[in-house]
This record gives structure tokens, C-alpha cells and sequence, in this order.
């Protein structure tokens, strides 16, 4: 299938090469490589594969840009922010279909993330203006105290292809606030949201030199010249919870800051006398965004066993509804898996169900014709031990489990090494604050299918990382505090 004019058009708008030091420029050698898109498994074009010596040379101009950037009034930090928060607005279209052709997702879910994504710049543009250190006096009334709020330093994050633009508004956006300079290395497989999203900063007035951006296939070759380099001061990743370890083993000879927003394994928990109609819709929308492929998505459902046959049904038959297809189509409900691999990963999880005495109500089974489709999926009567209630589906998958007791479902919820988000759906208040309170994750989503805010803390506990990104806490991770011990 051959691209449509306009979406030719778009294609052709964004920049192929490198951004260093405020340069558009090839890859060292002029390394190419290409962007699939996953409708169909054909090439979108050919873009810049950096070296090492590529990355040597962003990191060169991030840190030779960091003393005039960190000196930059607040107020001028903010105003370019506030800038692109518009710009991505203004360029919803454009950058929607963008992200449709090299992720997959729908049109209208690629323009629900690209609101999201803008709601980081605006709040990081609040952010900007309010680094607050303190002056006090010591207790025998000696001396003085002043604490001040500095920036990192040099950064380097690395990007997933899931959500290609809102996982790089949510780094950049403090970034920039807290007058950090970075480099970024976006994943090979959408590379283009990234790229076109640094061509919008730097139409917004971004100085040469802050923002670098560098696209690979050879991520650890990229990657490991510049966390080894001491002058690089923070390191901030999304992604699988395998790399993350990797990078932070790796990170610790520098001793750098890190953020890692890792894997999940969310549990969605439906109690006895929750609203079911509610519930079905939260899991939709926990479930769906994205294909599935979120870490935020509803891994399991744990429902109680006096309600798991009607929410089974009801969840079958939403579900089962849904159209599949290519992205850009107007109809389209739900794009393809990104891959290959991943949507033989899903099939293989889904099997490996059935095999164990899972029934499939609705689904299970992959597209026909090109692309790497997946139909969406509820299996009730899932066993303990299938590996769909293990590992991260990232998927169009909805596996249903019963529990009998408020105890069995926080300790089924529980019992993963992961503690990203959980879901729980209950008309009883006293009941939601108890279990809320035993739950080991991050965040929780109450009565609502949803919890990604630009305003609020995103991040995880156990091994699905360290750190959080958004709200009040999400500046303060690129930010040092100088205490300075004053004699009068």
C-alpha cells in the first residue's frame, strides 16, 4: 500500500538527520537506516543511524550549552514552553498522522497523546517560575542558612516507542524548566515524532545546543560513551524493566541521577459491589489505550467470583466490537502491534493460556494480510499459573481471574516483582482506602480507568523503576540542592 499525498506530505516534512549543537546533520559515515510502518511492514523512509562519534559530539554541545542555558532567566525557560505548548496544539494534525504511520495507533489516539504530551510543557512552564530554595535562621541563632535549587546538569534520555511524543515531553519539559541541557536517543522504530518534535522547540526559540537528537539502531553503542563520560549528570529511561537494570548498572560508575520508568504488570480489581458498567468502561480505557501496549495497561483482572461472568460478558462484548486496521483509516479502533515479534509474543501468551484451561470468549488470533494485527482478546477462567498473569502482555489482551475475599485479591494484585499501577473498581469507601493502602504500586487508578496526568506523579515502586515524572516531583529530579552556611 503506497502512502496517500498528504500523508507523503507529512512524511516529507520532517527532518531525516541528526540534531547536534543546533546543526541538522548526517550520521558520521552517513549511516541510514529505515522506519517501518507497522500497518503494513513496509518502509516509511530512511533516516540518520548515529555512531558513536555522533553521540560523543551531542553530548560535546549539551555540555557546552549548559552554562548559558542554566544562567537563562526563569522567565524565558517558561515562555519557550508555553510556546510549544501551543505549537503542538497547532500542529495536532500533522504530528498525529505522523505518529500514526511510524506507531500504528489510531489518528484520534495519536491526537490524545499529543494533547497529553502538551500538557507537560504547559505545567513545566508553571514549574519554571517556582524552584523555591529557603533562607533560615540556626537554632542558637548563630549563623544562617540558605538553601538553593540548581540545575543537574547534562542529561541523556532514552525514549520507548510506545508513546514516542508524550515519553519525551515528560523529560524534556523539566528539563528545559530546571535549565538542564540532554541528549536524546528516541527508539529505532518511531524515531520521527521525535525528530519533528525538536524541529517544533526549535522553531519555539530553543537555543542551539539544548536539545540534541540523536537516532540509532545500535542503541548500546550510542549509549555507552555517553553515560560513561563524566560529565554527563543525569539519566532518564522508559522501557522494559531488563534495559533499565542494564543502564542503571551502568549509570552507577558516574554516579549519576537516574529515572527509570519501567515494566508493569497492573492489576485491575473488581469487587463485588462495584458499578459493573463503570468497571467495563475503566477497563477499556485501561485495557485499550494503545493497543495495550502501555505500561500503564491492565495486565490482569481480578474479579470477585459473584460478578466475573457478567463483567466477563460485558468486556467480551465491547471488546469484540472493536474495529481493527490500519491506523489513518478513519474507522479504525485499534492499529497494529508494533512488530513482529511482539505480536507473536501475544499470540504465544495467549496459547500458552488456552493450553492451561483459559477459554477464549472473544479473539485470539492474529490478522490476515500485512501488518502485525492482533485481535482484541478476553480469556475468563484463567489458571495461576499462565503466563499472561506474569508477564506483560503489551497487548489486546483482557485475562480474567476470580478472587473470594478482599485479602486473596490484594495478595493476588501483589504477588509480581512489579509495582507500577493498579485499578480498583468499589461503591464501598472504607473498602477502597484499605485496599488502596495495602496495594504495592505507585499509582492507583479509583473508579477510574486512567491515572497519566502531566499535573501528578507518574512513576513506580519495586522493579518497575525509580523516580517520577510530573506534578510537583517532577522538577526536582533535575534539580541539585546547595546548602550555603552563612556567619553573621
Amino acid at each position: 500500500m503506497s502512502l496517500a499525498p498528504h500523508e507523503q506530505a507529512v512524511l516529507d516534512g520532517v527532518p531525516k538527520q541528526l540534531l547536534i549543537g543546533g546543526e541538522w546533520r548526517d550520521a558520521t559515515g552517513s549511516g541510514t537506516f529505515e522506519v517501518e510502518d507497522p500497518a503494513t511492514g513496509k518502509a516509511l523512509c530512511s533516516i540518520a543511524d548515529a555512531s558513536a562519534d555522533d553521540a560523543r559530539a551531542a553530548l560535546d554541545a549539551a555540555v557546552a550549552a549548559q552554562p548559558g542555558w542554566a544562567a537563562t532567566p526563569a522567565n524565558e525557560r517558561s515562555e519557550i514552553l508555553h510556546r510549544a505548548f501551543l505549537a503542538l496544539g497547532e500542529q495536532s494534525d500533522e504530528l498525529a498522522l505522523l505518529m500514526t504511520l511510524e506507531m500504528g495507533k489510531s489518528v484520534a489516539e495519536s491526537k490524545g497523546e499529543l494533547a497529553y504530551a502538551a500538557e507537560f510543557f504547559r505545567w513545566f512552564s508553571g514549574e519554571a517560575l517556582r524552584m523555591d530554595g529557603y533562607f533560615k535562621t540556626t537554632g542558637n541563632g548563630a549563623s544562617r542558612v540558605l538553601v538553593m535549587k540548581q540545575p543537574v546538569g547534562p542529561c541523556f534520555f532514552i525514549t520507548p516507542w510506545n508513546f514516542p511524543n508524550a515519553m519525551g515531553t515528560r523529560k524534556i519539559g523539566p528539563a528545559i524548566a530546571a535549565g538542564c541541557t540532554m541528549v536524546v536517543k528516541p527508539a529505532q522504530q518511531t524515531p520521527l515524532s521525535m525528530l519533528a518534535l525538536a524541529k517544533v522547540l526549535e522553531e519555539c526559540g530553543l537555543p542551539p545546543g539544548v536539545l540534541n537528537v540523536i537516532t540509532a539502531t545500535r542503541s548500546g553503542e550510542v549509549s555507552a560513551p555517553i553515560i560513561a563520560d563524566p560529565r554527563l549528570r543525569k539519566l532518564s529511561f522508559t522501557g522494559s524493566t531488563e534495559v533499565g537494570k542494564k543502564l542503571i548498572a551502568q549509570a552507577a560508575d558516574q554516579v549519576l541521577r537516574v529515572s527509570m520508568e519501567l515494566g508493569g504488570n497492573a492489576p485491575f480489581l473488581v469487587f463485588a459491589d462495584a458499578d459493573l458498567n463503570a468497571a467495563v468502561e475503566g477497563a477499556m480505557l485501561a485495557k485499550m489505550r494503545n493497543m495495550g501496549e502501555a505500561c500503564t495497561s491492565a495486565n490482569r483482572f481480578h474479579v470477585h467470583e459473584t460478578v466475573a461472568k457478567e463483567f466477563a460478558e460485558k468486556l467480551a462484548a465491547r471488546m469484540g466490537a472493536l474495529t481493527v486496521g490500519r491506523g489513518t483509516e478513519e474507522k479504525t479502533d485499534v492499529g497494529p502491534l508494533i512488530d513482529a515479534v511482539q505480536r507473536d509474543k501475544v499470540a504465544d501468551l495467549v496459547q500458552d493460556a488456552v493450553n492451561k484451561g483459559a477459554t477464549c470468549v472473544t479473539g485470539g488470533k492474529k490478522g490476515d494480510g500485512e501488518g502485525y494485527f492482533y485481535a482484541p482478546t478476553v480469556l475468563v477462567d484463567v489458571p495461576d499459573d499462565a503466563r499472561v498473569l506474569s508477564e506483560e502482555i503489551f497487548g489486546p489482551v483482557a485475562p480474567i481471574a476470580t478472587f473470594s475475599t478482599d485479602a486473596e485479591a490484594i495478595a493476588a494484585a501483589n504477588n509480581t516483582e512489579y509495582g507500577l499501577v493498579s485499578y480498583v473498581f468499589t461503591k464501598d469507601l472504607t473498602r477502597a482506602f484499605k485496599v488502596c493502602e495495602a496495594l504495592e504500586t505507585g499509582m492507583i487508578g479509583l473508579n477510574q480507568g486512567i491515572v497519566s496526568n502531566a499535573g501528578a506523579p507518574f512513576g513506580g515502586v519495586k522493579q518497575s523503576g525509580t523516580g517520577r515524572e510530573g506534578g510537583n516531583e517532577g522538577i526536582a529530579e533535575y534539580l541539585e540542592t546547595k546548602y550555603v552556611a552563612i556567619n553573621v
